[in-house]
């Protein structure tokens, strides 16, 4: 186990904190734009089994990517606490499919830890740290290298 230098570091501020399967995971809350139930949006041909579809938010065509489904975690149903999170990225906006988000917590940038390397199939190139806040752990995530990710595909060019 051994932490990355090229990892970027976790900024101070505040980050919006959501669960993903049984783990709790914080982003930017400046990377969000709005929280939105879920609906089934429009597939796409040829896209990535990770990339829902397309959804139409006022005007703008939004890609949904399912981020279970992209950090190859254990699918879970779609419920009633199942909710999008429109996010901008670089200027772009695209929708990360959750199980649910819980509040928003401030955290310094010394409380946000480095995140070890491990040989897993998580790729930890997503993450910035782990932030224990309470009793909870947060995995601290690094959303512009995990939507701007070369898999991507359609999106990787329209982010970078």
């Amino acid at each position: 186990m051994q932490t990355s230098s090229d990892t970027p570091t976790a900024a101070s501020g505040q980050y919006l904190t959501l669960r993903l399967g049984q783990e709790e995971y914080a982003i930017d809350i400046l990377r969000v734009q709005e929280i939105r139930s879920y609906e089934e949006p429009t597939r796409m041909v040829n896209a990535p089994a990770f990339i829902k579809g397309v959804v139409n938010l006022r005007g703008v065509i939004v890609p949904i990517v399912d981020l279970r489904m992209k950090l190859d975690l254990d699918k879970v149903e779609y419920n009633e606490f199942t909710v999008v999170i429109i996010l901008n990225v670089r200027g772009t906006v695209i929708g990360a499919v959750v199980d649910s988000v819980s509040d928003v917590v401030t955290l310094g940038a010394d409380a946000i830890k480095p995140a070890p390397q491990f040989e897993t199939t998580l790729d930890t190139r997503f993450i910035t740290g782990l932030a224990n806040v309470g009793e909870r752990m947060l995995i601290v995530m690094n959303m512009e290298a995990l939507m701007s990710n070369s898999e991507m595909g359609m999106l990787a060019t329209a982010i970078s």
